[in-house]
Order: structure tokens, then sequence, then C-alpha cells
């Protein structure tokens, strides 16, 4: 994914990435694990799911909704 794809993804897919970091860290992996799992998932750098996770803080989403 480049940088402009990245620049790129609605809330809704950042939402849903973020959602599956929370569940693969419900299945004990541990963060970094976790961060490295789920950019192979969907085909994105770690650096952009600590951006997404980031994110999330800033904006409180709830991991389900």
């Amino acid at each position: 994914m480049t940088k402009m794809e990245e620049q790129q993804l609605t809330e809704a897919r950042k939402k849903e990435i973020f959602l599956a970091l929370v569940e693969a860290q419900d299945r004990e992996l541990n963060v970094a694990d976790s961060r490295k799992h789920v950019s192979k998932q969907f085909g994105i750098s770690e650096r952009l799911v600590r951006q997404i996770e980031r994110e999330e803080l800033e904006h409180e989403w709830p991991p389900l909704d």
C-alpha cells in the first residue's frame, strides 16, 4: 500500500483495522505481535497500524460499533 493509498483509508476501514487489532490482543497476542498480524492481514504498514491506534485514542472510538 502506498502512502497515497494509506491517506485514502476511510474512517470505516480504519475502525475495521482497529477492531482487528483489539480482537488480536483479546486472543492473547502481545501489542507488537498484534500489530504485525494486523498489518499483514490488511496489507498495511505497522506504522499505519500505530497511527490508527493513536487516532482511536484521540477520537475515543469504541472497539465495537
